[in-house]
């Protein structure tokens, strides 16, 4: 067994969340308002954190989604909130996630997943994908009340671990995300799925990739013992 451990953010990088798709293309008649809620959520969660609040992430996406909502001056039903409260709920996983899982498990590697969403939520929603088993233990921000990046959270997932910062390799869609981690000490891999990409500022991550197979391929080059 490998003594590195793989770290997989959830939403975005293991899951689709393209599957939020027919609700935005039928409330705002346009599916490509999925991105710009989905930054303002993430905002929205980072400026939570640097203001000392904290809310739980699914009640948050509502939030963001109702004031979405507002700005374009759409409004939504009962039956809206409650069909996106599902499909956020029932994310499948990419079709990339259990090929990839199953190489780096192959290989050795121990892995575990660091996500924003609450942690009855995050293993809900991990286990009706089908992926939770490939996870020795699932962290949550719940943890500390803190969204990522803030760098209490990949304190605490080392510790918790038990292990040394250069043993931990955060995976994950977000560059956001891969800076917390690197400021942290951990190594990076970025999935550069299509709306995200490198930020050419600050510490990069060593491994940059089009989708979750390729990020195995070379973690298992990078960082598997001879």
């Amino acid at each position: 067994m490998c003594n590195k451990i793989i770290v997989f953010d959830v939403n975005e990088t293991l899951l689709d969340t393209g599957a939020l798709n027919p609700i935005f293309k039928r409330v705002f008649g346009d599916e490509r308002i999925l991105r710009q809620w989905f930054s303002e959520l993430i905002i929205y969660s980072q400026s939570l954190t640097l203001s000392c609040s904290y809310m739980p992430f699914g009640e948050l996406a509502v939030a963001v989604l109702q004031m979405v909502a507002e700005i374009r001056g759409t409004i939504l039903s009962e039956q809206d909130i409650n069909e996106f409260r599902q499909r956020l709920a029932t994310l499948p996983a990419h079709p990339d996630a259990l090929p990839a899982l199953e190489m780096l498990r192959a290989a050795g590697f121990r892995l575990v997943t660091l996500t924003n969403s609450s942690t009855q939520a995050g293993q809900k929603v991990l286990e009706q994908s089908g992926l939770a088993h490939f996870f020795e233990k699932q962290f949550s921000v719940e943890e500390v009340k803190r969204f990522k990046p803030a760098t209490e959270n990949y304190t605490s997932v080392a510790q918790r671990l038990g292990v040394n910062a250069d043993l931990l390799r955060l995976v994950a869609a977000h560059t956001w995300d891969i800076l917390g981690a690197t400021a942290c000490g951990w190594k990076g891999a970025l999935v550069a799925r299509p709306g995200n990409a490198v930020l050419r500022v600050g510490k990069q991550p060593d491994i940059v990739e089009k989708d979750l197979i390729a990020v195995a391929h070379r973690i298992i080059i990078i960082d598997r013992p001879e």
